[in-house]
């Protein structure tokens, strides 16, 4: 006697996994799946629509579904699968954004400072912003967005450490850490990774590293989870070699914890070709470098786009996208997400003023006391804090309608519901090559301050609360047409 009821119950739970994303974890120098204990490595792009000028306190760049459907759909097209986002508003609802994203098969790392007066440390003096003020925004973010599966980590800050900091900047870096690390210990259900985005400054970039990484006795959580580096470097036509990133492979090779390019790009040499794609996940750097985010999504006025914004109905895809995406359809994907075990067990060293070698960088490790309200917050939680969740994605037509950089319109933008990270495809159609028509599947609803320095088919689903389909139509109604058929 066939059991009907488990039948049904089997293609129900499969309907409600298959387009989930799995929280990653950090392992060693790499970042994992956390189930199964894949490697994974970074393919993405900054994510700021409108620059740091198009962000408000009514208005960030999670916070309007509508633009995040368009971008996480021209996202999936180039094969893009994380994000990095500056500048959150805390109050703002980024349901329908986090879960359009999270069912596009894409993660999130994000930022928790804004160039709002209380959103951010003050590098020239950060004993004056270390204050419970800064963190209403810190874990205002934290818990904004800590329930979201495709959030990979947060960022502590970015560049905050320069030519420019007071000397004492580091401490007070790694206190912002150490507080957000016991914050997320005590208030989510998962340990989010917490890391800094560095400026590529050659004279104190591995005291900076080593800085942020090695293991303090009476303060562990204060060492960072993962160390992003803006690094602009190799331009145009450069080489391995020519770019410095050999000089940074053999840095890096010997790094306890994942380092990625948080920003990369440079656009010295116009239109940008990316040859450093093939290189950054190349055989050498795959060792040292856990991938790269391209900066940036939207063209503003520093002319670094893949996308422009023509207005609230039409985009452009740019010549930069193309060529990113040439550059992307020829990787490896199974060598690059392949595991490699020696990469898990690197031991980090002890925290020590012999790592430190320039006599301007600061040396010991004296972390501030951690401010007693701030304190309170960690124990007890951010009061009245405004928490998200993933929800059920309504609608996957995208709106806008999308030309390449020739005029000529891409009729086959669509978005599609994952059954896992998105990933570049070597068959993947660039703007040359558009044909098709959008898509309508069920997809999601809602509702710090960077800058370039330094140096398959769509399917009727609609997405659960984890980013799955909730009724997956092609294997279940095929499910009921049998079970008619036997009744």
């Amino acid at each position: 006697m066939i059991s009907y009821t488990g039948l049904f119950a089997s293609v129900c739970a499969l309907a409600s996994t298959a387009a989930a994303l799995t929280p990653l974890e950090v392992s060693g120098k790499d970042f994992v799946d956390s189930k199964t204990k894949d490697r994974f490595q970074i393919i993405g792009v900054d994510y700021q629509p409108g620059g740091e000028a198009g962000f408000t306190t009514k208005l960030d760049p999670l916070s309007d579904a509508d633009v995040c459907l368009r971008d996480a759909a021209l996202m999936q097209r180039l094969g893009v699968n994380t994000i990095r986002v500056y500048n959150l508003e805390p109050s703002l609802n980024h349901d329908e954004c986090a879960s359009i994203f999270n069912a596009a098969g894409i993660y999130m790392i994000l930022d928790v400072s804004n160039p709002l007066a209380g959103g951010y440390l003050d590098r020239s003096a950060p004993w004056t912003t270390y204050s419970a003020i800064y963190y209403k925004q810190v874990f205002g973010v934290i818990e904004g967005f800590k329930n979201y599966d495709n959030v990979l980590g947060f960022f502590a800050g970015n560049e905050v450490i320069n030519e420019d900091a007071h000397y004492l900047a580091p401490k007070y870096i790694r206190a912002v850490v150490r507080d957000m690390k016991d914050y997320i210990a005590k208030n989510a259900k998962r340990a989010i990774p917490v890391g800094y985005s560095a400026a590529d400054i050659r004279n104190i970039l591995m005291d900076t590293t080593h800085y942020f990484e090695c293991e303090l006795k009476n303060s562990t959580s204060s060492r960072a989870d993962f160390f992003g580096l803006n690094s602009y470097s190799w331009c145009g036509d450069s080489s391995y070699k020519a770019s410095g990133f050999d000089v940074l492979t053999e840095d890096f090779t010997n790094a306890t914890i994942p380092v990625f390019f948080s920003e990369y790009g440079c656009n010295d040499v116009k239109p940008r070709i990316f040859t450093e794609v093939q290189a950054l996940y190349g055989v050498e750097m795959t060792q040292a470098f856990s991938g790269g985010l391209v900066y940036e999504w939207t063209q503003e006025k520093n002319d670094y786009g893949l996308v422009k914004v023509n207005d609230s109905k039409t985009v452009t895809t740019l010549i930069d996208y193309d060529n990113f995406q040439k550059q992307l359809n020829k990787l490896d994907m199974d060598r690059i997400m392949s595991s490699n075990a020696t990469q898990a067990n690197v031991k980090a060293e002890a925290c020590s003023a012999s790592l430190i070698k320039s006599k301007s960088f600061y040396d010991a490790w004296d972390l501030p006391e951690v401010p007693s309200k701030v304190s309170d917050y960690i124990k007890n939680g951010l009061p009245d804090a405004a928490t998200g969740k993933l929800v059920s994605v309504s609608s996957t037509t995208i709106p806008q309608k999308v030309y390449d950089y020739t005029g000529k319109e891409i009729t086959d933008v669509k978005f599609e519901v994952k059954s896992g990270a998105n990933t570049p495809s070597s068959s993947g159609s660039t703007s040359s090559g558009s044909t098709s028509s959008e898509s309508t599947s069920s997809g999601s609803s809602s509702g710090s301050s960077s800058s370039s320095s330094s140096s398959g088919t769509s399917t009727p689903n609609a997405a659960s609360p984890n980013g799955a389909p909730s009724i997956a139509l092609g294997v279940a109604g095929g499910f009921f047409m049998l079970l008619a058929s036997l009744m």
